[in-house]
């Protein structure tokens, strides 16, 4: 693939599409790289649409499309893309594995969105590769392809020639990404000014994964514990008061929290705090400084290190993401 210092020129892109696909994950593509965006000073792409069986396919809204290509069409494309699969559980055909394999050997760059990592990981083109996927479905590609080096807090990762991004609106900044080493970064601006969509996004996908709550179910004294701790974030919050309220001993307090958890308590402390912070950043109008103390962190400096730690953005910015320009 052309990179950006290079004269820039059209690509030849073929995208996978099968049966019960959604057609969100199939337009990011085709609205990135198959419309005409020659008067942004774009090269107009060659874009195809292929399939396993070639014709007539489902989608998850009721609809059906046509897909004019078969497997052969993967041949001599510099971009194979593979939208999100419809089911992690359900893997892909020996066909279409041997498909992916040939395109990358071919010298393809193999980009999977969402969870289209799957099928790409299992033809082996992510094997001692980086990669991402959907936050959702993390855990469950990891124990399934324990030689991919998962990242499941980024947006996208490029690792070689192959491309792998988070969930739904993901797919948009991994393939503006692509564009930009295609074309540039000022062209590739043009054409997100073009669709409306920020051409660099900050941050990672950790900023919109939701916080698992702990159940508390009638006599579980360490999830009522966590419960009472949730509420009153912003005191003094130790390992040796939580077991003392769960009635337990330190050692046993910090051995079922593990279980439970499957962090310390100082980590999952850090999470929730975070969490309220975002909570606080999306529906109130506070400054910084109160949501610090409002979440326990104490000061707005140590704030904006535990939100970059865990989010990799700042508190202002995940505000204006989410609300719009606001203090912060």
């Amino acid at each position: 693939m052309p990179t950006a210092s290079s004269s820039p020129r059209g690509i030849d892109i073929a995208v996978l599409a099968f049966d019960g696909i959604s057609p969100f994950h199939l337009s990011v593509p085709c609205l990135v790289f198959g419309e005409d965006h020659t008067d942004d000073g774009v090269p107009r792409n060659a874009l195809r649409i292929c399939a396993e069986r070639p014709g007539r396919l489902g989608t998850t809204a009721g609809f059906a499309l046509e897909a004019p290509h078969g497997l052969d069409g993967l041949r001599g494309a510099d971009l194979v893309i593979v939208p999100s699969w419809p089911d992690p559980a359900t893997p892909a055909s020996a066909a279409l594995c041997d498909a992916l394999r040939a395109a990358h050997a071919d010298g393809a760059t193999v980009v999977g969105l969402c969870l289209g990592a799957f099928p790409v990981a299992q033809a082996g083109l992510l094997d001692g590769r980086g990669a991402t996927t959907h936050w959702r479905c993390a855990d469950a590609f990891a124990r399934r392809f324990p030689q991919v080096k998962l990242d499941p807090a980024v947006l996208y990762v490029e690792d070689g020639r192959v491309v792998t991004s988070a969930g739904t609106a993901a797919g948009l900044d991994c393939c503006l990404h692509l564009l930009r080493g295609q074309i540039g970064a000022e062209l590739a601006n043009r054409v997100a000014r073009r669709i409306v969509v920020a051409p660099h996004r900050a941050g990672g996908q950790a900023q919109f994964i939701e916080q698992p709550v702990i159940a508390r179910p009638d006599g579980d004294r360490l999830a009522a514990a966590l419960a009472w701790a949730r509420q009153n974030l912003n005191g003094e919050l130790d390992v040796d008061a939580l077991a003392a309220r769960s009635l337990m001993s330190r050692r046993t307090f910090t051995r079922q929290f593990r279980e439970r958890t499957g962090t310390t308590f100082s980590q999952w402390l850090v999470q929730q705090r975070v969490a309220l912070s975002q909570r606080l950043l999306e529906t109130t109008d506070f400054a910084v400084e109160r949501i610090a103390a409002e979440a326990g962190f104490g000061s707005a400096i140590s704030l904006r290190q535990h939100f970059a730690r865990q989010l990799r953005i700042t508190p202002a910015a995940y505000r204006r993401s989410f609300r719009g320009p606001a203090d912060g």
